[in-house]
């Protein structure tokens, strides 16, 4: 088995401020029950008045929260959840008697018809399975069904951005903050989504424009810290994330920004300070903001895999995954794990979980071919590396995988034994012209091994006219 190294800083936003399905949209099972993100027009003073003390925690503030639900989507109260991350965009301090604050009208939110409102609802059953294909027409249905169900055209665009279709992904968020000019959280996911393909500079002009549309939104602040972080700009980044937290200062998804920001610049150790105040807090004074915080888990657990925490690493990525299976790295450092101590079994569920919600994933489907080779299934796991190949040639350990499969994996359908032979040193030789430094050292040995083989079937043929 060739491990697979974790990509440090490699998570990412994929479908808006967070991605599971089931946490947003929390009250649209039900027609015209649409939640939506509240804009600071929504802010109460109890809010703005807490900010002062937020403030005086100074770093304290670095602590945050994800978007949980339970299996409906519906908000964990308890647990101090949100909306998808972008339902509590509260405003900053209250304003003086004199001078009354005057607070921006709120787009209208359309009722979703009964008929929309079940495929909505589908959808969001379909999604929590990891069936991104039944979610993908279910929510189109809901849009054909009701042309005005911007809920159902942000759930579509998500899911076409886990499918990799990201112009559709854009297409669809722009439809729905077409219908409600103020919906954050298509503003938001279409903006991170140009970030990640590669236009951030536009994602940044467009942030700045649709701020005008959501007055002092803490979610528009959270998404230009992660637009600005994408693009290396951490003290930007950490900036932004700050005027969100005086925008509201119970706003947690900013303090999660913060810590994510620290982690990708490699500052692990002000990472993990902010981490503590999103998980666990300070102390009796400054309880924990979200003990039970997906991502904020699984950038812990992240920082404790790559410093060889292996208990720890695997308690926090179990954590995350119970309220987010939809945590993609999670399941990879699980299954790394799992797969270098032998448990290939276990290590496959949670790389078929991986490609369900993301399945252009390299590190995946790489993984699970050697998962499926050393579970003695040789024509899985060929598809699944000759994939790999196919999306990325020059992926040297694909090379070394197929090496063994042919070699050592047992017999391939439709292939003589020394056609294995032959298609075993071929990518093992292959490997050895790609591999970088630090790769498996027995590469010459299994390419002898493979030589001798085949001298011996040469050897044991009968001879012609015999």
């Amino acid at each position: 088995m060739m491990k697979v190294k974790q990509v440090r800083a490699r998570f990412h936003f994929l479908g808006g401020v967070a991605v599971l399905l089931l946490a947003s949209l929390s009250g649209c099972s039900k027609p015209g029950a649409s939640k939506g993100a509240e804009s600071s027009a929504d802010a109460t003073e109890k809010e703005a008045a807490e900010k002062g003390g937020a403030e005086k925690g100074g770093a304290q503030a670095e602590a945050g929260e994800d978007v949980e639900a339970d299996a409906d989507g519906n908000e964990t109260e308890e647990d101090g959840t949100e909306e998808d991350g972008v339902k509590d965009a509260s405003a900053g301090a209250a304003p003086k008697a004199s001078e009354p604050e005057k607070k921006p009208k709120k787009a209208p939110r359309p009722e979703m018809s009964k008929k929309a409102a079940k495929a909505f609802k589908n959808g969001q059953k379909a999604f929590a399975a990891g069936d991104l294909q039944g979610a993908k027409a279910q929510y189109k249905a809901a849009t054909e069904a009701d042309s005005k169900a911007f809920e159902a055209y942000y759930a579509l665009g998500v899911v076409e951005e886990r499918l990799g279709r990201f112009s559709a992904a854009r297409a669809a968020y722009q439809k729905a903050y077409g219908i409600v000019p103020d919906h954050e959280e298509s503003i938001v996911s279409f903006a991170v989504l140009s970030a990640r393909d590669g236009k951030p500079d536009e994602a940044m002009r467009f942030l700045k424009k649709r701020s005008a549309d959501v007055d002092k939104s803490a979610a528009i602040l959270s998404a230009m810290a992660e637009v600005a972080s994408l693009q290396g700009q951490s003290g930007q980044a950490q900036e932004f994330a700050q005027q969100a937290l005086k925008v509201n200062p119970s706003y947690k998804p900013a303090m999660v920004a913060l810590a994510r920001d620290h982690y990708r610049a490699r500052r692990i150790d002000l990472a993990l300070y902010a981490l503590t105040g999103i998980l666990d807090g300070y102390g009796a004074d400054n309880p924990p903001r979200d003990k039970n915080n997906a991502e904020a888990r699984m950038i812990r657990g992240l920082i404790y895999s790559e410093r060889g925490l292996r208990g720890p690493a695997m308690d926090e990525m179990e954590a995350a995954l119970k309220k987010r299976p939809d945590l993609v790295e999670a399941h990879l450092v699980l299954a790394n794990f799992m797969m270098e101590a032998g448990n290939a079994k276990d290590a496959r569920k949670h790389l078929e979980a991986a490609i369900r919600y993301d399945n252009k994933n390299i590190a995946a489907h790489l993984q699970l071919g050697d998962a499926y080779r050393l579970l003695n299934r040789p024509a899985d796991a060929k598809r699944e590396l000759e994939w790999v190949l196919a999306a990325d040639p020059n992926q040297a350990a694909a090379h070394y995988n197929l090496g063994l499969l042919y070699l050592l994996g047992g017999k391939v359908k439709g292939m003589s034994e020394e056609a294995a032979i032959d298609k075993a040193l071929e990518h093992l030789e292959a490997y050895k012209s790609r591999a970088a430094r630090g790769g498996p050292d027995d590469v010459d040995d299994l390419i002898t091994r493979a030589k001798t083989k085949k001298a011996l079937l040469k050897a044991n043929q009968p001879a012609a006219g015999t």
